[in-house]
C-alpha cells in the first residue's frame, strides 16, 4: 500500500486530496488528508464572518471521500523526513502516520509580529476569529485587498459603526486608476475614512502612528502573512521568510518526495519573483500536484507548473465590487475593469466556482484507477 499524506485542507491541499483520491486504486493507494478543523474555510470570506455573516463552511467529510480517502482531524506537529513519518495530534492521541509521498499545504497566518501589540490588542481575520462590534469605532490596518474588503464589509453591515482604514499608501495602489477611483467612491458612499500613516504599535484602545494616535473600540489587523516553522524544523530548504523552496514541479528542492504548495511554498513566477500568497495561486497548484503524483506513480513525465492569472476580484460589501483584469505575465493592471453589480456577480461566480471544483475535482473524462507502476519521484 502506497501512502500519500496531504497536510492542510485549504484551497491548495483540498484540491490535491479530492482530485487524487478520485484517480487512484483504493487497493493500492491510500490518500490521507490531515486538517485541524472538520470543515472547509473560505478564507476570502473571513471578513464577512467578522462582520457577523455566516459564509458557507462545508464539512470536509462531504467534500473528501471515496474508497481511497481517509480524513484525519488533527494538527500536524512534526515531520520526520528521514523516517518519512508525520506526527499528528488528534483529540484522542498523538499518531505517527507513515508516508511515501507528502504534500505540505499548511498555508499561512496573519503576521502578528509586524509591530508591537497586534497579538494582544488587535483582531485578525482567521477562522473562528472574533466579530467586530456593531457600534463604536473600528480601525482596519492595511490598504491591501483584505483591508479594503474588510472596511467596506463592516461599514455596510453595521451602518452605525465608524470605520477607519489606516494605510501607509493609497489603498489598492497596485490597481488601475479606474479601479482605485471606484474604490474611493465606495469608501465615500459607505462612510469609510482613509487615514494615511505608518503604524508603530497597537495598544489597548488606541493605535499609535508615527505622527499621532487614533482611538478605537476594535482594531482589525489586515497586514501581511507569515508561515509556521514546521517546514524548516523538518529540514526542508526554506527562504528567509520560511517558505519552502521548490523546483519547477513544486517538489522540495531538498526532499523530492515532499511537494509543497499554497502559501507555504516559494514558487518562482515568470518574472523570476516569488508568487504572491493567496488562494488564487494555491487553487491552481492543488490539481496540478495531484496529476503530477499520478504521473510519477505511472513512471511518466509531467510538465512543469505554470501560472497564469487574469483578474483580481475586490468586494466592496455585498452590493458592490470591482474586478481588475491583469496581464497574465506579471499581473500588472490592464485598462479593463468591471464595477458594480456585474462585478459582484463575477466575484461570487469565482468564489463559488472554487467550492464547485472541490466538489467536482476531476478528471472529468473517462479514466482508469491508477496503480503505482514505479517508485514515485
Amino acid at each position: 500500500m502506497r501512502n500519500i499524506i496531504v497536510l492542510g485542507a485549504g484551497y491548495a491541499g483540498l484540491g490535491v486530496a479530492t482530485r487524487l483520491a478520485r484517480q487512484v486504486d483504493a487497493g493500492e493507494v491510500r490518500v490521507t488528508l490531515v486538517n485541524g478543523r472538520d470543515h472547509f474555510v473560505q478564507r476570502p470570506r473571513l471578513h464577512q464572518a467578522a462582520a457577523g455573516q455566516k459564509p458557507d463552511a462545508p464539512g470536509l467529510a462531504g467534500l473528501f471521500g471515496g474508497p481511497a480517502a481517509e480524513l484525519r482531524i488533527g494538527w500536524a506537529r512534526a515531520v520526520d523526513t528521514a523516517a518519512k513519518v508525520v506526527s499528528v495530534s488528534t483529540a484522542d492521541a498523538v499518531e505517527d502516520l507513515p508516508y511515501d509521498t507528502l504534500v505540505y499545504a499548511l498555508g499561512s497566518h496573519v503576521d502578528t509580529t509586524a509591530v508591537p501589540g497586534i497579538a494582544e490588542h488587535a483582531v485578525v481575520l482567521e477562522a473562528g476569529g472574533a466579530r467586530v462590534p456593531e457600534t463604536g469605532t473600528v480601525i482596519v490596518c492595511g490598504g491591501g485587498l483584505t483591508g479594503i474588503e474588510a472596511a467596506c464589509e463592516f461599514a455596510e453591515t453595521h451602518p452605525a459603526l465608524t470605520v477607519k482604514l489606516v494605510s501607509r499608501g493609497e489603498p489598492g495602489a497596485w490597481l488601475s486608476e479606474g479601479a482605485r477611483k471606484h474604490i474611493a467612491k465606495a469608501f465615500a458612499r459607505l462612510g469609510v475614512e482613509v487615514v494615511r500613516g505608518e503604524v508603530t504599535a497597537v495598544e489597548a484602545g488606541r493605535l499609535v502612528l508615527a505622527d499621532g494616535e487614533l482611538a478605537f473600540d476594535a482594531c482589525v489587523w489586515a497586514g501581511g502573512f507569515a508561515v509556521g516553522s514546521l517546514a524548516a524544523e523538518a529540514g526542508l530548504t526554506v527562504d528567509a521568510r520560511g517558505l519552502a523552496v521548490v523546483d519547477a514541479h513544486l517538489r522540495s528542492v531538498s526532499h523530492p518526495d515532499v511537494y509543497v504548495i499554497g502559501d507555504a511554498a516559494a514558487v518562482t513566477g515568470r518574472d523570476g519573483s516569488v508568487l504572491a500568497m493567496g488562494c488564487r495561486v494555491g487553487a491552481f497548484q492543488g490539481p496540478y500536484v495531484a496529476d503530477a503524483i499520478v504521473a510519477a506513480m505511472l513512471g511518466k513525465d509531467h510538465a512543469p507548473f505554470t501560472y497564469r492569472y487574469i483578474h483580481q476580484c475586490v468586494s466592496l460589501g455585498r452590493r458592490d465590487a470591482v474586478i481588475q483584469f491583469v496581464h497574465a505575465e506579471d499581473e500588472t493592471p490592464r485598462n479593463a475593469v468591471l464595477r458594480g453589480k456585474v462585478a459582484v456577480w463575477y466575484k461570487e461566480l469565482v468564489l463559488n466556482g472554487g467550492l464547485w471544483a472541490h466538489r467536482n475535482p476531476g478528471p472529468y473524462g473517462p479514466h482508469r484507477k491508477v496503480r503505482p507502476a514505479v517508485t514515485a519521484r
